[in-house]
């Protein structure tokens, strides 16, 4: 026994021991990867199927000159093109058209009478009687037109302002605006909307809304905004007036 035990002991640290365990693994690894391969095949292969079955995807192609007809809606405040002059109002001229839409139809109510994510007794109506193709034609026609240039106001705040929009507030772990809406305020497009150029009034609305929670359609800026001081949201808001 003693024998044995000493043999199957030099076997174990043996070269030959570990040649043989790895020619078992890769053995293993060669059938679960067979077996993940004709899994993902068969997969694809149904996922085409399914594809096929449905039919060819309609892309929607949205219709400029209908958008304009229901653009006529809206010019009491936004302007024919856009461009409101009220700065109560917000420009939509030029705005992703994405992000329009994902407004439209955030101001209407829910399911079962929810409260709309964006509570508005003004555009709830508007938007109440649009259909889904009409929200996508009159988005797509105001991303087409183009947006008139704002500027800042207070000398006073403009640098508090910057500060915020391009290093964010370190303190209150308050992000950089610039990383989300580009450094000159362009938005990146069916994610984050055109802030540049935009009315400092209407933005500063905007940020008071996301803090009070009458507004629930971004948690990012929820979060953002609940940190925020009231002069911080001015400065913030007037410099995004005169980003272009």
């Amino acid at each position: 026994r003693r024998v044995l035990f000493r043999s199957r002991a030099k076997f174990l640290r043996s070269p030959h021991y570990f040649l043989m365990h790895f020619l078992m693994g890769l053995t293993m690894l060669n059938k679960l990867t067979t077996l993940k391969l004709s899994s993902l095949f068969a997969a694809l292969m149904f996922s085409m199927s399914v594809t096929q079955a449905a039919g060819p995807v309609k892309v929607f192609k949205p219709d400029l000159a209908k958008g304009k007809e229901i653009m006529q809606q809206c010019v009491a405040c936004h302007g024919a093109d856009g461009n409101a002059s009220a700065p109560i109002y917000p420009k939509i001229a030029g705005q992703h058209a994405e992000y329009l839409y994902k407004q439209l139809v955030n101001f209407k109510s829910g399911k079962d009478g929810e409260k709309p994510l964006r509570e508005n007794a003004i555009m709830a109506g508007f938007a109440a009687g649009l259909s889904d193709d009409d929200m996508k034609n009159v988005s797509a026609y105001l991303e087409a037109q183009k947006q008139t240039l704002g500027s800042a106001k207070n000398k006073d705040t403009l640098a508090l302002g910057e500060q915020i929009y391009r290093g964010g507030i370190a303190e209150k772990k308050i992000p950089a605006c610039a990383g989300c809406h580009s450094p000159n305020g362009a938005g990146i497009p069916a994610q984050y909307p055109r802030l540049g150029g935009q009315h400092a009034q209407y933005t500063e609305s905007q940020l008071v809304a996301f803090r009070d929670g009458v507004r629930n359609n971004s948690e990012q800026m929820s979060a953002i905004a609940t940190k925020m001081s009231d002069k911080e949201m001015k400065a913030v808001s007037d410099y995004i007036a005169g980003l272009r």
